[in-house]
């Protein structure tokens, strides 16, 4: 079967030309790339992902195809994606369906045969930009004015469009602790995470009053990873303030840990190219042990913002490039880091920080 050609277009003027996955369209955002050789569904369903075109670095995604019980939300997140090697069948016996056919279920548009090393190395150089993908329209003068019209990251509140509409809970049979969970775009792993070790879980809306978080009887507030940047939430700031006032356990991963910083008097900042993979290394100041972490951010907490901080301090730092990757307020249970703990897929070097926030819980009760 003949294959329908694609390109893909860069705010730059950089084009890319490959051959048409998915639904055939055109779709539009910020591009940004994944190192992780596996879990390509948990990445492609993951909340945080929402407005961004995603190159993935393996050469070759789709082989394992797809499964129901590999997915981070009710479906796929992604804006586009572009892929060197696109394999429209899989050879996993337990796979559900292919990847082909999950991305025509969920109007995914995206591009294969793309050198996909050389794109990745050009947007390492030129920085994050927004992009253009098309297998409907290849004259590249229509889709450059097309995508003139495609807002910053910078600045773009996404969070409603992920969260959950209405209030639901999950809990285990015999349930110790019951937490509250701010949701900006929730990662279903981490609410397994956090039943598996007793915990009744009540999920609310980004919108819900501390009124109605409270009125759970909460042990303890999580506040989860969303997408886009923290600095364009002030009405999620002032209620993370308020559930800071409330003197309980707090753990918030990436959104949450930048809102949490935010509503403590630190400043976030737009990364030239963010941290997006399950290969990250972390140190951990308090233990002195590493971590290999999974990550998805292009904002990250300010260094210079938790130094001059009388309150809060850094207690995980990346160490690839010395950012901020984990805070604490001190003398309170109140914590967070800027990567994924709950890490689906992998790996499970942090899930400690799950026990951290149930000893608190169970400290504080």
């Amino acid at each position: 079967m003949e294959q329908q050609p694609a390109v893909i277009l860069l705010e730059d003027g950089t084009v890319f030309h490959g051959v048409a996955i998915g639904k055939i369209g055109t779709t539009t955002g910020e591009i940004a790339f994944n190192t992780g050789m596996t879990g390509y569904q948990e990445v492609f369903t993951d909340p945080s992902y929402y407005g961004q075109i995603l190159i993935m670095t393996t050469a070759h995604i789709g082989n394992y195809g797809v499964h129901a019980d590999e997915v981070e939300s009710d479906g796929m997140k992604i804006a586009g994606m572009v892929v060197k090697k696109f394999s429209d069948g899989y050879s996993r016996p337990s796979g559900m369906q292919s990847l082909k056919e999950y991305m025509l279920d969920n109007n995914s548009v995206g591009i294969a045969d793309v050198d996909t090393r050389a794109l990745v190395r050009h947007i390492r150089s030129k920085g994050a930009m927004n992009a253009i993908i098309s297998s409907e329209e290849l004259d590249i003068d229509k889709l450059r004015e097309k995508l003139k019209d495609v807002p910053s990251m910078e600045g773009l509140e996404l969070s409603s469009y992920v969260t959950t509409k209405e209030a639901f809970e999950v809990k285990p049979e015999n349930p110790e602790y019951r937490v509250s969970l701010l949701d900006f775009g929730v990662k279903r792993n981490i609410i397994r995470c956090l039943v598996e070790r007793g915990c009744h879980v009540k999920v609310f809306p980004m919108s819900a009053t501390l009124e109605e978080l409270n009125s759970f009887h909460p042990d303890g507030y999580m506040l989860s990873n969303g997408p886009g940047d923290p600095s364009a939430m002030p009405e999620s700031v002032d209620r993370v303030k308020e559930v800071v006032a409330e003197d309980k356990p707090v753990f918030g991963i990436c959104l949450g840990h930048q809102i949490l910083g935010i509503s403590q008097g630190l400043s976030t900042e737009k990364m030239f190219n963010g941290h997006r993979g399950i290969n990250h290394p972390i140190k951990n100041l308090k233990t002195g042990k590493g971590e290999v972490t999974s990550q998805n951010h292009g904002f990250v907490i300010s260094r210079d913002s938790v130094e001059q901080s009388d309150t809060m301090e850094i207690t995980h730092v990346h160490l690839n490039d010395d950012t901020v990757a984990g805070i604490e307020l001190k003398g309170k249970p109140v914590f967070s880091v800027q990567y994924h703990p709950e890490a689906s897929a992998g790996p499970h070097d942090s899930r400690y920080l799950f026990d951290q926030f149930v000893e608190n819980m169970k400290n504080s009760k």
